[in-house]
């Protein structure tokens, strides 16, 4: 059995907020520039060069890529044969991330009561998912949400009987019907399978998978690739001026599900998807 601190657990979650941001992920970065050489708008191509430049004055002058620093979205996976000492992991993770924002000088956009829209003034409470895995390790994601992209996210509860080609072509709506609001060029994650509340977490754990990365399957990877061509042919282009390049990637993850359903999720997320994390 390991022992961890708490404090231990505060630290990394206060950093990862920081971290995450002021600093794309490196093939999230890549694949930006990469996708500005495909760009054929003259407009888009300008467009590329600010958020390029963007992501470049973040990292010279240590300020946030975005001025929506998000809600602090944290995955951790812990080992079994952790045990936790010295208070408790929830507080922890909380204190985390009100010192990450106050300390990092990061916008604070969270309200204490969806109704009564009082601002918490420390972007707390964070939105944990927990994961119970093998092992004496634990492995941190922070993943900032602006709600820009958030806003635009939907999930739907379809049938057995609804056919692939239904299902891509209910994803690239979505993508159609957010346009501009979500800042694109975008990363789409999408849940297939699970319940309700599964469906979407799929979704958003989708966005802090690497976009270089496909899905291991071989029926999904091509079905990311055919999703992402559909989106960019809608012509939206970088932040809604029109071009050829509107998504950057597509990500799938997928569940068992019931003999009865077949639930799809979207994830919208815009060209500063950030997500940052370690292994303690």
């Amino acid at each position: 059995m390991r022992e961890i601190n708490v404090s231990e657990i505060e630290n990394s979650v206060r950093d990862l907020c920081i971290k995450a941001n002021l600093f794309l992920p490196g093939d999230m970065e890549q694949c930006i520039k990469c996708n500005a050489t495909k760009e054929k708008s003259p407009v888009g191509q300008s467009v590329f060069d600010d958020i390029i430049r963007n992501i470049d004055v973040a990292k010279e002058e240590t300020i946030p890529i975005c001025q929506d620093c998000g809600m602090a979205v944290v995955f951790m996976e812990v080992g079994q044969d952790v045990h936790f000492v010295g208070g408790s992991l929830n507080d922890a993770i909380n204190k985390g991330v009100a010192r990450g924002y106050t300390e990092g000088k990061l916008r604070c956009s969270v309200v204490t009561d969806p109704l009564e829209r009082v601002n918490s003034g420390d972007n707390t409470p964070a939105v944990l998912h927990l994961k119970l895995v093998e092992g004496e390790n634990v492995k941190i994601t922070v993943a900032p949400k602006g709600f820009g992209s958030e806003n635009m996210s939907q999930l739907k509860m379809m049938t057995p009987s609804v056919t692939e080609e239904e299902i891509v072509d209910w994803i690239v709506s979505v993508c159609a019907k957010a346009g501009s609001n979500p800042c694109p060029p975008m990363v789409i994650g999408v849940g297939i399978g699970g319940d309700f509340e599964k469906c979407a977490y799929l979704a958003k754990k989708a966005l802090c998978r690497p976009v270089s990365i496909r899905n291991p399957k071989e029926h999904y990877a091509k079905l990311e690739q055919e999703i992402l061509d559909k989106i960019n042919k809608l012509g939206i282009g970088p932040q809604g001026f029109g071009g050829t390049q509107t998504c950057l990637a597509v990500n799938i993850e997928q569940a068992p599900t019931h003999i009865a359903g077949l639930p799809v999720s979207v994830n919208v997320g815009c060209h500063v998807t950030r997500h940052a994390d370690m292994t303690i």
